[in-house]
Protein backbone atom coordinates (compact mmCIF):
# COMPACT_ATOMS: atom_id res chain seq x y z
CA UNK A 1 0.00 0.00 0.00
CA UNK A 2 3.04 2.49 0.89
CA UNK A 3 4.41 1.70 -2.82
CA UNK A 4 0.49 2.82 -4.32
CA UNK A 5 0.31 5.94 -2.17
CA UNK A 6 4.29 7.17 -3.07
CA UNK A 7 3.04 6.70 -6.63
CA UNK A 8 -0.19 8.50 -6.14
CA UNK A 9 1.71 11.50 -4.42
CA UNK A 10 4.27 11.66 -7.32
CA UNK A 11 1.79 11.64 -9.69
CA UNK A 12 -0.51 14.53 -8.26
CA UNK A 13 2.86 16.37 -8.01
CA UNK A 14 3.65 15.88 -11.78
CA UNK A 15 -0.05 16.57 -12.62
CA UNK A 16 0.72 20.32 -10.47
CA UNK A 17 3.76 20.73 -11.85
CA UNK A 18 2.61 19.98 -15.61
CA UNK A 19 -0.60 22.56 -14.61
CA UNK A 20 1.71 24.91 -13.91
CA UNK A 21 3.56 24.89 -16.80
CA UNK A 22 3.03 28.07 -19.43
CA UNK A 23 0.84 26.95 -22.48
CA UNK A 24 3.19 25.87 -25.46
CA UNK A 25 1.68 27.59 -28.83
CA UNK A 26 0.79 25.39 -31.76
CA UNK A 27 3.21 25.37 -34.25
CA UNK A 28 2.99 27.79 -37.34
CA UNK A 29 2.19 26.25 -40.19
CA UNK A 30 4.83 27.13 -42.58
CA UNK A 31 4.79 28.69 -45.61
CA UNK A 32 4.29 26.44 -49.30
CA UNK A 33 7.16 28.50 -51.10
CA UNK A 34 9.73 26.89 -53.09
CA UNK A 35 12.18 28.35 -50.43
CA UNK A 36 10.72 26.48 -47.70
CA UNK A 37 10.57 23.24 -50.07
CA UNK A 38 14.11 23.12 -51.26
CA UNK A 39 15.19 24.25 -47.54
CA UNK A 40 17.64 21.42 -47.62
CA UNK A 41 19.38 22.05 -50.46
CA UNK A 42 19.76 25.91 -49.57
CA UNK A 43 21.36 24.39 -46.17
CA UNK A 44 24.58 22.61 -48.39
CA UNK A 45 24.48 24.67 -50.88
CA UNK A 46 23.89 28.23 -49.91
CA UNK A 47 22.88 30.99 -52.36
CA UNK A 48 24.90 33.96 -50.83
CA UNK A 49 28.35 31.23 -50.58
CA UNK A 50 30.92 30.47 -52.66
CA UNK A 51 30.73 27.27 -51.83
CA UNK A 52 33.75 24.64 -51.14
CA UNK A 53 35.19 21.00 -52.64
CA UNK A 54 31.74 19.06 -51.73
CA UNK A 55 29.01 21.53 -51.77
CA UNK A 56 29.36 24.14 -54.54
CA UNK A 57 27.45 26.96 -54.86
CA UNK A 58 24.27 26.14 -57.76
CA UNK A 59 22.08 29.92 -57.59
CA UNK A 60 22.01 31.15 -60.87
CA UNK A 61 23.44 27.99 -63.15
CA UNK A 62 21.00 27.33 -66.10
CA UNK A 63 18.27 25.54 -65.22
CA UNK A 64 18.63 22.69 -67.65
CA UNK A 65 21.67 21.94 -66.59
CA UNK A 66 20.94 21.82 -62.60
CA UNK A 67 17.90 19.37 -64.00
CA UNK A 68 20.30 17.76 -65.76
CA UNK A 69 23.07 16.68 -62.67
CA UNK A 70 19.76 15.95 -60.37
CA UNK A 71 19.20 13.16 -63.31
CA UNK A 72 22.39 12.12 -62.91
CA UNK A 73 22.05 11.94 -59.42
CA UNK A 74 19.27 10.15 -59.43
CA UNK A 75 20.39 7.40 -62.01
CA UNK A 76 23.25 7.10 -61.03
CA UNK A 77 26.46 8.90 -63.02
CA UNK A 78 27.25 11.05 -60.18
CA UNK A 79 28.13 9.69 -56.76
CA UNK A 80 26.91 11.30 -53.73
CA UNK A 81 24.68 9.61 -51.04
CA UNK A 82 22.89 12.11 -49.63
CA UNK A 83 21.91 13.54 -53.29
CA UNK A 84 21.27 10.22 -54.41
CA UNK A 85 18.75 9.61 -51.27
CA UNK A 86 17.34 13.85 -51.31
CA UNK A 87 16.30 13.23 -55.42
CA UNK A 88 15.51 9.42 -55.66
CA UNK A 89 11.57 9.56 -55.13
CA UNK A 90 11.28 13.26 -56.89
CA UNK A 91 8.96 13.11 -59.94
CA UNK A 92 10.51 14.86 -63.08
CA UNK A 93 8.55 17.44 -63.16
CA UNK A 94 9.38 18.54 -59.69
CA UNK A 95 12.99 18.35 -60.07
CA UNK A 96 12.20 20.55 -63.43
CA UNK A 97 10.64 22.87 -60.45
CA UNK A 98 13.61 22.71 -58.24
CA UNK A 99 16.28 23.28 -61.08
CA UNK A 100 14.37 26.47 -62.35
CA UNK A 101 14.03 27.97 -59.01
CA UNK A 102 17.86 28.11 -58.21
CA UNK A 103 18.62 29.20 -61.88
CA UNK A 104 16.77 32.11 -60.55
CA UNK A 105 18.73 33.17 -57.83
CA UNK A 106 21.62 35.14 -58.04
CA UNK A 107 22.98 36.57 -54.72
CA UNK A 108 26.19 38.50 -55.02
CA UNK A 109 29.59 36.41 -55.06
CA UNK A 110 32.35 36.58 -52.18
CA UNK A 111 35.58 37.98 -53.39
CA UNK A 112 38.03 35.16 -55.17
CA UNK A 113 39.56 33.01 -51.99
CA UNK A 114 43.74 33.30 -51.48
CA UNK A 115 45.30 30.75 -53.46
CA UNK A 116 48.37 29.46 -53.66
CA UNK A 117 48.77 29.05 -57.65
CA UNK A 118 51.87 30.87 -59.12
CA UNK A 119 52.25 33.70 -61.95
CA UNK A 120 53.05 30.84 -64.06
CA UNK A 121 50.31 28.18 -63.27
CA UNK A 122 47.50 31.58 -63.47
CA UNK A 123 48.92 32.36 -66.86
CA UNK A 124 49.14 28.44 -67.94
CA UNK A 125 45.57 28.84 -67.02
CA UNK A 126 44.37 31.66 -68.39
CA UNK A 127 46.17 30.01 -72.04
CA UNK A 128 43.86 27.15 -71.67
CA UNK A 129 40.85 28.49 -70.76
CA UNK A 130 40.84 31.06 -73.84
CA UNK A 131 42.96 29.47 -76.27
CA UNK A 132 42.86 25.68 -74.92
CA UNK A 133 45.47 23.14 -76.60
CA UNK A 134 44.65 22.09 -80.63
CA UNK A 135 47.75 19.92 -80.20
CA UNK A 136 46.02 17.66 -77.81
CA UNK A 137 42.43 18.32 -79.23
CA UNK A 138 42.19 20.69 -76.13
CA UNK A 139 38.69 23.56 -76.69
CA UNK A 140 39.25 26.62 -74.64
CA UNK A 141 36.95 26.60 -71.82
CA UNK A 142 35.60 30.16 -73.07
CA UNK A 143 34.14 27.64 -76.23
CA UNK A 144 31.38 26.36 -74.45
CA UNK A 145 31.30 27.81 -71.18
CA UNK A 146 30.97 31.33 -72.60
CA UNK A 147 33.94 34.35 -72.80
CA UNK A 148 32.24 35.65 -69.55
CA UNK A 149 32.72 31.84 -68.65
CA UNK A 150 29.15 32.31 -66.95
CA UNK A 151 27.94 29.55 -69.11
CA UNK A 152 25.44 28.83 -71.72
CA UNK A 153 21.52 28.89 -71.14
CA UNK A 154 20.19 26.03 -70.66
CA UNK A 155 22.52 23.47 -70.24
CA UNK A 156 26.03 24.36 -69.71
CA UNK A 157 27.29 25.52 -66.42
CA UNK A 158 29.39 28.51 -65.78
CA UNK A 159 32.88 28.33 -64.19
CA UNK A 160 33.36 31.67 -62.51
CA UNK A 161 33.03 31.73 -58.82
CA UNK A 162 34.09 27.94 -57.74
CA UNK A 163 36.43 27.18 -55.33
CA UNK A 164 39.58 25.70 -56.71
CA UNK A 165 39.12 22.20 -54.69
CA UNK A 166 35.48 21.94 -56.24
CA UNK A 167 37.18 21.95 -60.16
CA UNK A 168 40.18 19.88 -59.25
CA UNK A 169 37.96 17.43 -57.47
CA UNK A 170 35.06 17.52 -60.73
CA UNK A 171 38.31 16.83 -63.15
CA UNK A 172 39.20 13.63 -60.78
CA UNK A 173 35.85 12.42 -60.77
CA UNK A 174 35.80 12.74 -64.80
CA UNK A 175 38.73 10.70 -65.22
CA UNK A 176 37.91 8.18 -62.17
CA UNK A 177 34.99 7.86 -64.10
CA UNK A 178 33.00 8.45 -61.03
CA UNK A 179 30.99 11.56 -62.92
CA UNK A 180 29.24 10.98 -66.37
CA UNK A 181 27.08 12.48 -68.14
CA UNK A 182 25.07 11.34 -71.33
CA UNK A 183 26.97 10.23 -73.97
CA UNK A 184 29.22 11.29 -75.94
CA UNK A 185 30.91 12.86 -72.34
CA UNK A 186 32.97 15.74 -73.50
CA UNK A 187 34.06 16.66 -70.32
CA UNK A 188 35.05 13.10 -69.42
CA UNK A 189 36.94 13.16 -72.73
CA UNK A 190 39.00 16.69 -71.89
CA UNK A 191 39.88 15.67 -68.71
CA UNK A 192 41.98 12.82 -69.96
CA UNK A 193 43.28 14.97 -72.17
CA UNK A 194 44.95 17.47 -69.71
CA UNK A 195 47.89 16.87 -67.48
CA UNK A 196 47.89 16.92 -63.91
CA UNK A 197 49.85 20.66 -63.84
CA UNK A 198 47.17 21.85 -66.95
CA UNK A 199 44.30 20.65 -64.41
CA UNK A 200 45.50 22.78 -61.59
CA UNK A 201 46.66 25.49 -63.76
CA UNK A 202 42.87 26.14 -65.01
CA UNK A 203 41.05 25.49 -61.46
CA UNK A 204 43.98 27.89 -60.14
CA UNK A 205 42.56 30.63 -62.75
CA UNK A 206 39.06 30.24 -62.68
CA UNK A 207 39.59 30.74 -58.62
CA UNK A 208 41.39 33.69 -58.70
CA UNK A 209 38.90 35.31 -60.95
CA UNK A 210 36.53 38.01 -59.25
CA UNK A 211 32.97 37.57 -60.56
CA UNK A 212 30.69 40.09 -61.92
CA UNK A 213 27.46 39.97 -59.40
CA UNK A 214 25.14 41.44 -62.63
CA UNK A 215 26.74 38.38 -64.57
CA UNK A 216 24.53 36.29 -66.27
CA UNK A 217 24.56 32.81 -68.80
CA UNK A 218 24.95 34.02 -72.56
CA UNK A 219 22.17 32.91 -74.39
CA UNK A 220 23.98 32.17 -77.33
CA UNK A 221 28.21 31.22 -78.59
CA UNK A 222 30.21 33.35 -81.06
CA UNK A 223 30.81 30.02 -82.93
CA UNK A 224 29.42 26.34 -82.65
CA UNK A 225 30.39 24.10 -80.14
CA UNK A 226 33.82 22.48 -81.05
CA UNK A 227 32.83 18.94 -79.60
CA UNK A 228 29.46 16.93 -79.68
CA UNK A 229 28.28 16.86 -75.87
CA UNK A 230 25.49 14.53 -74.50
CA UNK A 231 22.39 15.87 -72.88
CA UNK A 232 22.79 19.37 -74.82
CA UNK A 233 20.38 21.06 -76.71
CA UNK A 234 21.55 21.67 -80.51
CA UNK A 235 22.83 25.72 -79.93
CA UNK A 236 23.30 27.84 -82.76
CA UNK A 237 26.25 30.56 -82.65
CA UNK A 238 25.01 34.36 -82.68
CA UNK A 239 26.47 34.81 -86.12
Amino acid sequence: MRIFSRIAVAMAAMASTVAALPAVAAPGKLPDTMEQRVAACIACHKANEQGDAFFPRIAGKPATYLYNQLLNFKQGRRHYPMMTYMVDQLPDAYLREIAQYFSEQHAPYPPPAPTSATPQMIERGRVLVHQGEPARKVPACVACHGQAMTGLAPAIPGLIGLPRDYINAQFGAWRNQKRKAHAPDCMADIANRLSDADVAAVSGWLAAQPADPNARPATALPQPLPMECGGLPTQKSDK
